[in-house]
């Protein structure tokens, strides 16, 4: 499917982009265009890499004519670039819809000019029932690529959504936090014992980018099935991996954040195939016939469940530890091995 291929990554040097970068790295692949604003981080990994297959194209997303030019000849778009931080979500909400809205309808508007076949777009489970800026603009994110797909539909270019839960180890996420609290001989500072987060690695995430590219027709939102477990429990994983002998300090719920996450509402629980490991939410064709919105229900919307990080697969502490253990970054951190850059 990839042979010879050509594949842009938007925030290709973010954790995330990254992972998906090193999977296409040493397949067949033709080409992968890094595209990104920060020219610094372009540079490190052009040095870490030293890679041929690799281009490096500095723009941004909100930019129309850069992200149009990166996409010239670009066979498979996958598009993470993003504001992902709440707190700055928060405080700047009206940069959070340059990036996440208006520069996803950029990413797609130059994919479809460009005749791309196959766009992915990263979401998270911030998107359902959001309730800070971040969320809520990926939430319209989610919204555009459906709705763009119709357009799209008829230039044959394939456009769909990947939503996850927490990714572990991921930049700005908790455990690389844990870990520096311990080694910095600080206590571990948690928001609520109670408080539940999906848990899946940067590979997980990575299969599914792969999974939805050579499955997806146009419009779905795939979603990985994945365990959760109380910030509680993943304290004292992390404690028990790095010796740390002293109790978490409770700073309580922050603003913008949930007690547990959700992968999937019930409306979308009530329409989604169940393909194994993942969720496939089907194409929304619904057009601007009212009776549809207003007068026909359906009972099965009534009787699904939500798909939450309070009633999925829950782990233990040595589950959690064990799932740890599988991380290259935490691997990494118990040998004193990593570098400013987290490797």
């Amino acid at each position: 499917m990839f042979e010879r291929k050509t594949l842009l990554i938007t925030g290709g040097t973010g954790s995330f982009g990254e992972a998906v970068l090193r999977r296409f790295l040493d397949t067949d692949i033709g080409e992968i265009r890094v595209f990104s604003r920060d020219e610094k981080k372009q540079d490190d990994m052009r040095n870490r890499y030293k890679n041929s297959k690799l281009k490096f194209f500095i723009g941004d997303v909100r930019n129309y004519n850069s992200i149009s030019q990166a996409m010239v000849g670009v066979d498979y778009v996958f598009h993470a670039a993003a504001l992902k931080q709440v707190p700055s979500c928060e405080y700047f909400p009206l940069e959070a819809v340059d990036t996440n809205v208006i520069g996803t309808e950029n990413v797609l508007n130059a994919a479809i000019n460009k005749q791309v076949k196959n766009v992915i777009c990263l979401s998270t489970d911030k998107a359902v029932y959001p309730i800070n800026a971040m969320g809520i603009s990926k939430a319209l994110m989610e919204k555009i690529v459906v709705a763009k797909n119709r357009i799209a539909s008829s230039s044959n270019t394939v456009i769909s959504v990947t939503r996850y839960g927490n990714v572990m180890c991921s930049r700005g996420s908790v455990i690389p936090l844990f870990i520096n609290q311990i080694k910095s001989g600080q206590l571990i500072t948690i928001t609520d014992p109670n408080m539940t987060r999906f848990m899946m690695s940067l590979d997980d995430a990575v299969n599914l980018v792969l999974f939805a590219f050579e499955n997806a027709k146009g419009g779905e939102i795939f979603i990985q099935k994945a365990p959760a477990c109380t910030i509680e429990i993943l304290a004292q994983a992390v404690g028990e991996l790095f010796d740390y002998s002293g109790q978490p300090q409770i700073i309580g719920t922050r603003h913008g954040e949930k007690l547990y996450e959700s992968l999937l509402t019930r409306e979308e629980m009530a329409r989604a195939a169940d393909l194994g490991d993942y969720y496939m939410i089907p194409p929304d064709d619904r057009d601007l016939n009212y009776n549809q919105y207003f007068t026909a229900g359906k009972t099965e919307f009534s009787l699904a469940d939500d798909y939450t990080s309070h009633n999925t697969i829950r782990l233990s502490k040595p589950e959690m530890m064990d799932m740890l253990l599988g991380l290259d970054y935490v691997k990494h951190a118990i040998k004193g091995e990593l570098n400013e850059e987290g490797y």
